[in-house]
């Protein structure tokens, strides 16, 4: 049986893509430390690559990324690090949950170097607690949803009211598969409370999260007659609001049971798992649910009056708030909350009937909804193929595949654009999904489906319209990031102050002349206010401005040397230096660059974790390779370690101190 470094587990709500994002970004973090993983996956399809109690048994530590239950009492004892997936979609993010993990295993001196904020996430905070089980709950309804509210959208093929006998468009096939569609997302509520009891309160806790929902979706029966309650009257449903807080009610209220049945022996615990358990909680929250009926469909009713108030404040009012939820967080809390509402929202619509004012409302905020998810994928794919030079190859294919994930309604696609600079890559997503979700509702689109991006156009009232509204909002989103992505790269690309001619080649030298090590770092080689967001884009910078000066004669071969290096070996130090060192034949003479970047440079593997904030980039000729290299790498790896030294390097905004400070250690 093979044995792993590290295990983990990873599950987003939805269990389509940050599932997989955070597995692929831990087995590539992995990697690069030289560790063995395997990563186990709670996806839509259920557990893939499942952990055995052996590899769980012989493995050094754990990564727990995820938003919903993936029984993580099963690595009871193991160090452990148990975040939201969205720590997780990055390789640098990744490998700093391994290091964590690895580092809970006892190491106080690894240890002491996680920060404040890493401490309260490792010990999970009640913020995170709560939004695990309710994604637990909305992954498990998410698939009825899908699956009832496409099929009731394609009955209406053959007729809005084709499903009714005595209409003249009735079809006997569309009116079952509204049937099937209408069951389906009436299990809606009653799914979402149960799973979120029993990510609470495991199995136990299904019995009363069912009864909850299915109370939340009848409320209280009461006879119209004597105005008493009656089991055989009518109540007023409170929707999936109902649900979510008899979810936590039934889970909590297992966990308060097994407290009060734990001093009963232990030949017992079948009789609690059979009839105990199920019989008082279902009393006690079945009890509390019809109690408090009232409020709570007060409260559902308020909501919906408040989103209706919305649209008649106007369709940009509505619009702008639906957009901007979508895109925050593309796949997020926020952004579920939105799709959530929507999906709620149009169940009633269909429940309502075709031609009803609920229809027409809800279908039409399913139209934004949708629309505004649909973008930012699509910002991307327009980003990536207009402006394609300002792009890495590893975007440029991201951004392509985009166009198959925006148009099937997968918005988190755009994540890994949006994590390079959130700012201002958020908001200008946000700005795209609001003017579709805005276009959406002037255009009167009606869409009776939650999902499935453009598959479901032949359902769509207004179809084109919808498309036309999407496609100017991912041209006007694209626009902007590429006017950023090129404002960014020329930034990146400005030129040098006085860029010097390219000398004749110099005779190599053994070691330079003492006379001209005190002037080996130029001032205006030295870069003191600079903004990076990876440690390549800062390496990039390095070697453009090498070119520039006349250092040297290919910045693809300086940036090529430089990773070459840091795939040795990172040559991140500590208190926030890096000494990157390029060894080439482009490179004419023998230089070093300074950059400073004071928010720091995050991703770049420091001996401390911290971010860098001063590389001194060391600049080889191949002929020096073994000489001058080594005797300015050493005297420069010696001067970090005065801390004076360090203090005035880092402290400073003057470039000419900082060149003179440096200088005068290489003599």
């Amino acid at each position: 049986m093979a044995k792993f470094d590290i295990i983990a587990a990873t599950g987003c709500p939805t269990g389509i893509a940050h599932t997989f994002m955070a597995k692929e970004a831990l087995e590539k973090a992995a990697a690069e430390r030289g560790l063995t993983i395997k990563v186990e996956t709670h996806g839509q399809v259920g557990v893939e690559n499942e952990l055995t109690k052996s590899e769980i048994a012989g493995a050094k530590a754990v990564v727990v990324a995820a938003d919903k239950d993936v029984q993580a009492e099963r690595f009871a004892g193991k160090p452990m690090v148990s975040v939201g997936v969205s720590k997780a979609l990055s390789v640098e993010a990744a490998g700093k949950l391994i290091d964590r993990a690895l580092a809970a295993k006892g190491d106080s001196t690894v240890a002491a170097a996680a920060d404040v904020e890493d401490e309260v996430e490792e010990k999970e905070s009640i913020g995170h607690v709560i939004y695990k089980n309710l994604m637990n709950g909305v992954s498990h309804m998410l698939v009825f949803v899908v699956a009832g509210g496409v099929l009731t959208a394609v009955s209406f093929l053959w007729g809005i009211t084709s499903f009714d006998s005595t209409a003249s468009d009735y079809n006997s096939f569309a009116a079952m598969l509204k049937i099937i569609g209408g069951i389906a997302m009436n299990l809606m509520v009653p799914v979402l409370s149960a799973y979120i009891a029993e990510s609470i309160g495991k199995r136990p806790a299904l019995v009363p999260g069912f009864v909850a929902g299915m109370i939340a979706i009848q409320g209280l029966p009461v006879n119209a007659e004597t105005g008493m309650i009656d089991a055989g009257g009518a109540g007023v449903g409170f929707g999936f609001l109902g649900g979510i807080v008899g979810g936590f009610l039934a889970g909590y209220v297992i966990l308060l049971l097994e407290k009060v049945f734990a001093g009963l022996p232990k030949n017992l615990d079948g009789l609690k798992a059979i009839f105990l358990y199920p019989l008082f909680s279902t009393a006690i929250v079945g009890l509390v649910m019809l109690g408090i009926s009232g409020p709570m469909a007060a409260i559902n009713t308020a909501m919906m009056d408040f989103l209706k108030g919305l649209s008649a404040s106007g369709a940009v009012v509505l619009g702008l708030a639906i957009g901007c939820m979508c895109a925050f967080d593309m796949g997020g809390p926020v952004n579920k909350a939105a799709y959530v509402t929507g999906t709620a929202m149009l169940t009633e619509a269909l429940a309502a009937g075709v031609g009803t004012d609920t229809y027409n409302f809800g279908t039409n905020f399913m139209a934004a909804v949708s629309a505004a998810c649909i973008v930012p994928p699509l910002i991307t794919t327009f980003a990536v193929v207009v402006g394609k030079k300002y792009f890495s190859q590893e975007d440029h294919d991201a951004g392509v595949v985009n166009l198959i994930l925006g148009c099937t309604h997968i918005t988190e696609g755009a994540i890994p654009f949006m994590t390079k600079n959130i700012w201002p890559v958020m908001p200008i997503m946000m700005l795209g999904s609001s003017i579709a979700s805005i276009l959406t509702i002037m255009f009167n689109v009606h869409d009776p489906a939650p999902h499935g991006g453009f598959l479901v156009l032949p359902v769509v009232e207004n179809g084109p319209l919808w498309v036309l509204a999407i496609l100017i909002g991912a041209v006007v989103g694209g626009i902007l990031f590429v006017a950023f992505k090129k404002y960014d790269f020329e930034k990146n690309q400005k030129a040098a102050p006085a860029a010097k001619p390219v000398e004749a080649p110099k005779a190599a030298a053994v070691e330079a002349p003492k006379a001209e090590a005190a002037d080996f770092v130029k001032v205006e080689n030295v870069f003191v206010a600079e903004d990076f967001a990876s440690r390549d884009e800062a390496l990039s910078f390095v070697s453009n401005q090498a070119v520039k000066a006349g250092i040297a004669s290919d910045a693809d071969a300086v940036m090529n040397a430089f990773l070459a290096r840091e795939a040795e070996g990172t040559t991140g130090m500590m208190e926030g230096f890096a000494i990157p060192h390029a060894k080439s034949d482009a490179i004419t003479e023998a230089a070093v660059i300074v950059v400073k970047d004071e928010s720091g440079v995050t991703g770049w593997d420091t001996m401390d974790g911290a971010p860098v904030n001063v590389a001194i980039a060391l600049l080889i000729p191949g002929a020096q390779a073994g000489t001058t290299h080594l005797k300015i790498l050493s005297k420069v790896a010696e001067a970090l370690m005065d801390e004076d030294f360090r203090a005035t390097v880092k402290g400073s905004t003057d470039a000419a101190e900082i060149a003179k400070t440096i200088n005068a250690r290489l003599v």
